[in-house]
């Protein structure tokens, strides 16, 4: 009996190699490479059918790029997330935390799209009356949404030629195989071969195809890093299993802007658009405490305000406690140095502790002042006031630095009723301060702090 074939994939780039590594020899990663078998019949009819379906090469000239037809999804959130709507015969893949509410997501479009489209609802994790009653629930009702419980991708693909149908939804891609693969649906090898049938699909035949995938330990997809790079977008639905509120991201998008953020609260009916997260993020604030700062940050062309919430206290032990939630920690570390050595606090010798209210994850520099006044706000005991924001950069010499977008920003801060904004001063002759909104401008952080005293 022949001895059968085996290929090690890396699950970070999707590299083969013939044996295994415990380092990648493409892109470095170690303990990444994981065995496959391959059969013969596979290559052979996976080589057949490329033939069968090689395109023709046009010349760049003759192409009509006013062909690309964008469509909404019924969702004001997710257009925004995709680029002002889902274009047709895209590849989208949209990944999440398990129970975070991708199917529902999937489901609830399916009931505006189904008015002038016809939907093929592919689930392998649900049956048929599994999906009915969820659809009952969310008040989903079309004849022309299919739905089909199968793992099988060749049963897929027949039913898809059967239906003809203008959009393709996937639940789950680590649930589909290949009957011509010997591996277990779920692996490397199944994601990529499926991914890559579902990509010909899409692009051959101008389908629509929404990808629900699983997120592991880590927060990526779970599967080969190469599956990313061949889908023309990738959201990631991300929130708190102990709150309602969900943040659709986008971490690429062929056909628009990355880093765009949609905001929806889990509710019984269903997922509820929040067309105003700035207002949702500040909900509950406490008047006059010490120890918090209001920002606003860029999430793609969204200016969205954020509370960066500090706390210090006496260390208990000789070593200092650190801790930050949804604000990088190697960052936060960097600005309570310069905050010791410019501004003249003692917070070496205390426990800190920062936190970004609402799930929301904080990574540009422009939250760097907020996160300074917080932080020296705890350490005197003295509030900075509900009306008063702070953004812009610091540096390690304590001097601010100014951050893009600083109109757009001032007018969200200027919306949602604050009164004052601290700024820093290279900024003054380029920005166009909203009618009502006090500027104050400091050069470095120890003029903001004698500025907080003040208000």
């Amino acid at each position: 009996m022949a001895k059968a074939k085996s290929v090690f994939f890396c699950t970070e780039c999707g590299n083969e190699t013939p044996k295994w590594a415990g380092r990648c020899p493409s892109c470095g990663a170690w303990n990444t490479l994981v065995e496959q078998a391959v059969g013969d019949g596979a290559k052979a009819k996976a080589g057949g059918r490329s033939r069968a379906l090689r395109a023709k090469a046009h010349p760049i000239s003759e192409l009509d790029t006013a062909q690309e037809i964008r469509f909404p999804t019924g969702m004001g959130e997710l257009d925004r997330v995709l680029g002002g709507g889902a274009v047709q015969g895209s590849l989208v893949l949209v990944g999440g935390a398990p129970g975070i509410g991708k199917s529902t997501l999937m489901l609830q479009i399916c009931g505006k799209l189904s008015e002038n489209a016809k939907i093929l609802y592919v689930s392998g994790e649900e049956s048929p009356r599994q999906l009915k009653l969820r659809a009952d629930r969310l008040g989903v009702q079309s004849d022309n949404l299919y739905v089909l419980s199968e793992t099988c991708l060749g049963d897929v693909l027949e039913s898809v030629e059967e239906e003809k149908p203008d959009v393709l939804i996937v639940d789950s891609i680590q649930t589909l195989y290949q009957d011509s693969l010997e591996s277990p649906a779920g692996s490397v090898a199944q994601v990529r071969a499926c991914t890559l049938e579902l990509m010909q699909l899409a692009k051959g035949e101008g389908i629509t195809v929404f990808v629900i995938g699983h997120v592991n330990k880590e927060g990526s997809i779970a599967g080969p890093k190469v599956l990313e790079h061949m889908v023309d977008c990738v959201l990631y639905f991300e929130g708190e299993a102990h709150m309602s509120y969900r943040i659709l991201r986008a971490a690429k998008n062929r056909f628009g802007a990355t880093n765009e953020i949609g905001v929806f609260e889990m509710r019984s009916e269903g997922l509820v658009e929040v067309p105003n997260p700035s207002e949702m993020l500040l909900s509950g604030r406490p008047d006059d405490a010490p120890g918090t700062c209001v920002t606003c940050v860029m999430e793609g062309q969204r200016p969205v305000l954020a509370e960066v919430q500090a706390l210090l206290a006496p260390a208990a032990q000789s070593v200092s406690r650190r801790t930050s939630n949804g604000f990088d920690y190697n960052r936060a570390a960097m600005l309570m140095a310069v905050l010791e050595k410019r501004g003249a606090l003692k917070v070496s010798g205390c426990d800190a502790f920062l936190n970004v209210i609402g799930g929301l994850s904080v990574d540009e520099p422009a939250a760097d002042l907020a996160a300074v006044l917080a932080l020296a706000s705890s350490y005197l005991d003295k509030p900075i006031g509900n009306h008063v924001a702070a953004i812009g950069e610091v540096g390690l010499t304590g001097e601010l630095r100014s951050v893009n977008h600083l109109s757009e920003r001032l007018s969200e801060v200027h919306r949602l009723g604050f009164e004052t904004c601290i700024i820093p001063k290279q900024r003054k002759d380029q920005i166009r301060a909203p009618q009502g909104l006090a500027l104050i401008e400091a050069c470095n952080i120890a003029e903001a702090l004698r500025a907080i005293v003040q208000v």
